[in-house]
């Protein structure tokens, strides 16, 4: 079962930048797909981004552009680069890992990924 921690979040101003990580633990990391959702409060929880076993990426309308998900296999880890922040980018940002060896699909859905880490909080002021 893979474990995921998930760091650098932090509060910024709007225009700022941010890189979180989501670090994992065990020696198959390759084989997951992986996602990043973002819950703010008050709001249900929403797909960001996700990245599939080749690479392959996927974003939300409203992050397209402005975030890059990326993800290190030697390391064990996948990016959310944020670029031009914005106030309403403001929430606790978790992310998920789906095993997926034998396929390249990306994963919209938080019900598609069995395994979370517990979230970093970004606040964005204005």
């Amino acid at each position: 079962q893979v474990q995921l921690v998930e760091s650098g979040g932090g509060l910024v101003q709007a225009g700022d930048s941010l890189r979180l990580s989501c670090a994992a633990s065990g020696r198959t990391f390759s084989t997951y797909a992986l996602g990043w959702f973002r819950q703010a409060p008050g709001k249900e929880q929403e797909f960001v981004a996700a990245i599939s076993i080749l690479g392959d990426t996927y974003y939300a309308d409203s992050v397209k552009g402005r975030f890059t998900i990326s993800r290190d296999n030697a390391k064990s880890t996948v990016y959310l680069q944020m670029n031009g922040l914005k106030p309403e980018d403001t929430a606790v940002y978790s992310c998920a890992a789906r095993w997926s060896p034998f396929s390249a699909a990306n994963f919209v859905s938080s019900a598609q990924y069995p395994h979370w880490g517990q979230g970093t909080q970004v606040t964005v002021s204005s």
